[in-house]
């Protein structure tokens, strides 16, 4: 099933896309980003009710990623908290848990609501810059494309994008991997389904990669339609 998930952006190396996350197998490496643990905690404290279940189905999506693949390196690109008034006692022990259960080793590229968020220091490592892996430049903002080798990629996250389908009934705006291929840019939707999205567009050397039940759906402009 995994190769019917798979794409070949790098000339050879191929990413596999999972639910709202990636999988590198050349490195046996999950990438996901943008997972805001706490943010349902911040509304709560704000006195906007809302589920309180949001961290716990995230994790568990998290573990049966780990189940399927069953990665070596788990690399977080940015923002796996939300902010210091969601670190409550609940978030930092269902995180800890995890990576006690996790026989891979976690990185965290320290994003912007990190490092508002970040007190208790975890069993992790944490990156304040970007990390190479191999053809792969990860980070959490984008990269400038001058700072890229030519045939290598950038894979970030911070933006959370989604893309809007449209039928003349009804529309639906769905997270999705968005490759910007004159950027040399690859961008992870947000892991936490608790986020908000930023709608991208379609174009001409720009996809998005939509994952719906486990199948991959490809949205691109055609080279006639160019």
């Amino acid at each position: 099933m995994l190769a019917d998930q798979s794409v070949d952006l790098l000339q050879g190396d191929a990413l596999v896309f999972l639910d709202r996350a990636l999988y590198v197998p050349e490195h046996q490496a999950l990438l996901l980003s943008d997972v805001h643990l706490g943010k349902a905690e911040t509304f709560q404290m704000a006195g906007i009710p809302v589920a309180q279940q949001v961290n716990g189905e995230t994790l568990e999506k998290l573990r049966s990623h780990c189940q399927q693949v069953a990665p070596q390196h788990i690399y977080i690109l940015g923002d796996l908290f939300h902010s210091r008034q969601g670190m409550v006692a609940e978030v930092e022990a269902a995180w800890s848990e995890f990576l006690q259960q996790t026989d891979a080793q976690v990185t965290l590229i320290v994003g912007n609501h990190d490092r508002a968020a970040l007190g208790p220091v975890f069993d992790m490592h944490y990156s304040t810059t970007p990390i190479s892996l191999g053809k792969l430049l990860l980070s959490h903002e984008p990269v400038s494309q001058e700072s890229l080798t030519k045939d290598h990629l950038n894979i970030c996250g911070h933006v959370h994008p989604v893309v809007k389908l449209q039928s003349a009934t009804d529309s639906l705006r769905l997270p999705c991997f968005y490759h910007e291929y004159p950027l040399q840019r690859l961008t992870l939707p947000a892991f936490g389904s608790f986020t908000g999205g930023y709608e991208v567009a379609i174009g001409k050397g720009r996809t998005a990669y939509v994952m719906i039940e486990g199948c991959l759906m490809v949205l691109d402009i055609s080279p006639e339609k160019d």
